[in-house]
């Protein structure tokens, strides 16, 4: 092997692994060094980090052609970057599902252009925390079954923030969630937030059913329906109960309820809509008692749009959603009924254009569980106005 060319003091080292059969050995660039070994370097730590190239350059000759010295600044640089991006307005993104015989994770994942949501780190980064959350303990959860999780839960569940470890070539290795993101975001040059998410557990004669719209892949989506049903006494691996599982979850994503049954509609929102309707009645100029039966009808109409057991079944608009159920339970030989539901749609409730507010956390109308649990008896309608 020849000797290596020695260097001056206006000259500078970089450090470049090269194999020799079984040795390595260390080059020394000067300052005249070819563009080919600098352009080298640089492909180098792009494929590493997907920074851009000129802040890979930079990095490069801040740190003396030094490569991984040069990674761990733009990794710091990152950070700070990230940091004042995080009050931008972030309304795109994904929802990603992970899900196992007992339980459902969904998370809400945002950046602020579809562009990076079609990313592939940021996918990664999306069904990686999806499975996380999934792995979150849900013995805090109400007895409706579900368990609100935000930023904190993941990263505090254990009094210790929880390790995420991935397997990604550009953010590979064992790092926290909030890093993770931090380091997704500085990549990636956006706003990225982990907004929210639910696990809906199933009970233990029951099973939970989700399903994806808009799936680029498979766990990702854009809009999400979750639901669990419960079986008071009967075979959970039912054929006819995972396929009417399946189906109601997608019903709920192209119907939209936000209540589970009228009895669960608060006094405030059926007064104010039967409000509303007795103003467009008397329009019509017609006397007290039509008007009256005009809003009764009405409302029942209300009632076929925004409670899941009253609205047409999508999949055979010729039954209500009550009468599926009723017709799945004389078919699996025990009653069944929908403990719960919920539905997510990526940036829903985000003003686009606004400044993102700290620790946003927001719960979807589409949300059985926050309006009067079947179980608990909540009465407090705690939607957003």
């Amino acid at each position: 092997m020849g000797s290596l060319e020695q260097t001056t003091e206006t000259q500078i080292s970089v450090l470049a692994d090269k194999p020799c059969g079984s040795l390595i050995f260390r080059r020394r660039f000067g300052s005249e060094a070819s563009a080919a070994d600098q352009m080298g370097l640089i492909r180098q730590l792009r494929e590493r980090t997907s920074a851009p190239m000129k802040d890979v350059k930079a990095a490069l000759v801040g740190c003396n052609w030094d490569i991984e010295a040069a990674q761990k600044d733009l990794r710091k640089r990152g950070v700070v970057l990230a940091s004042k991006k995080s009050s931008r307005s972030a309304a795109e993104g994904l929802l990603a599902l992970a899900q196992n015989e007992s339980k459902a994770a969904l998370i809400e994942l945002n950046c602020e252009t579809d562009f990076v949501a079609r990313n592939e780190i940021f996918q990664y980064l999306a069904l990686a925390l999806a499975n996380r959350a999934l792995l979150v303990d849900s013995s805090s959860q109400s007895s409706s079954g579900v368990l609100p999780v935000g930023p904190e839960h993941l990263e505090f569940q254990s009094r210790q923030e929880l390790t995420l470890n991935l397997e990604h070539q550009k953010i590979s290795g064992e790092t926290t969630v909030q890093s993770a993101i931090i380091e997704v975001a500085a990549i990636m040059g956006e706003n990225v937030k982990l907004r929210r998410g639910f696990v809906l557990s199933a009970p233990s004669n029951g099973v939970v059913s989700t399903y994806l719209h808009t799936s680029p892949l498979p766990g990702l989506g854009r809009i999400a329906g979750v639901l669990s049903l419960e079986v008071e006494d009967g075979n959970l691996q039912s054929e006819a109960l995972q396929q009417v599982g399946s189906q109601l979850a997608m019903h709920i994503v192209a119907a939209k309820p936000l209540f589970l049954t009228k009895e669960l509609i608060s006094s405030d929102v059926l007064a104010n809509e039967r409000e509303i309707l007795k103003s467009q009645a008397a329009s019509s100029g017609k006397p007290q008692v039509a008007i009256e039966k005009m809003v009764e009808g009405r409302l029942r109409k209300y009632y076929e749009d925004v409670v899941l057991l009253e609205q047409k079944f999508i999949v055979n608009d010729s039954i209500n959603v009550k009468t599926l159920l009723d017709n799945l339970s004389s078919e699996v030989g025990s009653p069944v009924k929908i403990r719960n539901f919920f539905r997510m749609e990526v940036g829903e409730g985000i003003q686009r254009g606004e400044e993102v507010l700290a620790n946003q956390f927001f719960v979807p109308v589409n949300c059985s569980f926050r309006l009067c649990s079947v179980v608990g008896k909540e009465k407090k309608d705690t939607r957003p106005r």
